[in-house]
């Protein structure tokens, strides 16, 4: 990113619009906004099943995310009860928004080829054609206290395995790259159709971007900017982690769980479904692996992106 959209990071409201990638995408936006110092108020336009998930979907829910049924109707009045909710709130915020409105995966890369080319729009190859419903509606509710959109383009290393909630778990180490670019809300037009169709427009630059990148391994211009690793998170985090595991040997010590083998085999049971119940709620929700598809390498339209 440059270094005017570094410098306004966490100091000003905005609207985060990326393309879905990964099943880890949401993470990234969390350690963005821990290092601008907004990770307090940084929200996000998610599907309600999300808020189903063990402990990361429950803080979703209680940060006050806003979560869709993906039935326009209803998702309309929750939208707009969510941007009124929005408009005086007392610190700075981002608001994130998928606008594909699902992860990228190569079966939903060949319904948005078959579509696009039904309707002769640009064919993507590294993204899926946004839904602009949300996104119009997030503008026209918000444009008047909210400044500044970030254009947020995250792409996963083709030498690399997808990353997962599972694979974080396990402690396998994931790459992601991400840039970021601010425009001023001001830029957008003012009509329905004419925000749709910039909306549209960023996602065909996204994929011609993209598509250099995995082609030429060439991820923007942009000088990289330093987010650090502040201490004091490592701190909080080492606090609340002796806090917890004090806690639960106090308890086993003070309960008679561990004094039988029945409070054994019951403990071991919990903790076995437990685990179970998270891997079927995390896998439920992965995505496969999206890399540009192989079949599309040689061809004119691929051609035409990467000059661009």
């Amino acid at each position: 990113m440059d270094s005017q959209t570094f410098g306004m990071m966490g100091k000003e409201h905005a609207l985060l619009i990326c393309n879905h990638r990964s099943d880890i995408d949401w993470l990234v936006g969390w350690v963005i906004a821990q290092r601008a110092g907004c990770l307090g108020s940084a929200l996000a336009i998610m599907k309600k099943e999300a808020k189903f998930l063990p402990v990361i979907g429950w803080s979703m829910w209680f940060s006050d995310c806003v979560f869709l049924d993906r039935r326009w109707a209803k998702d309309e009045i929750t939208l707009k009860s969510g941007f009124e909710r929005l408009s005086d709130f007392p610190m700075p915020f981002w608001l994130a928004l998928f606008v594909e409105g699902t992860r990228f995966t190569q079966a939903k890369l060949q319904a948005a080829q078959e579509y696009a080319a039904s309707r002769g729009l640009p064919l993507p190859r590294n993204v899926l054609i946004p839904r602009t419903k949300g996104f119009v509606s997030a503008v026209t509710h918000m444009r008047s206290h909210v400044p500044a959109i970030y254009d947020c383009t995250v792409a996963v290393p083709s030498d690399q395995k997808p990353p997962t909630l599972l694979r974080i778990i396990r402690g396998q180490p994931a790459i992601v790259k991400l840039q970021i670019k601010r425009h001023s809300m001001q830029e957008l037009p003012e009509t329905p159709d004419g925000i749709a169709q910039w909306c549209k427009d960023v996602f065909v630059t996204k994929d011609a971007f993209l598509e250099r990148y995995y082609a030429k391994d060439l991820f923007g211009t942009e000088r990289r900017q330093d987010i650090g690793r502040p201490i004091r998170s490592l701190l909080v985090v080492s606090f609340w982690s002796c806090l917890l595991v004090y806690g639960v040997i106090e308890f086993f010590l003070w309960s008679t769980l561990l004094t039988s083998w029945e409070g054994i085999v019951v403990v071991v049971a919990a903790l076995v479904l437990v685990t179970l119940t998270m891997q079927i709620l995390i896998q439920s929700s992965e995505a496969e692996r999206s890399n540009p598809s192989e079949a599309l390498q040689q061809d004119p339209a691929r051609e035409r992106l990467l000059q661009k």
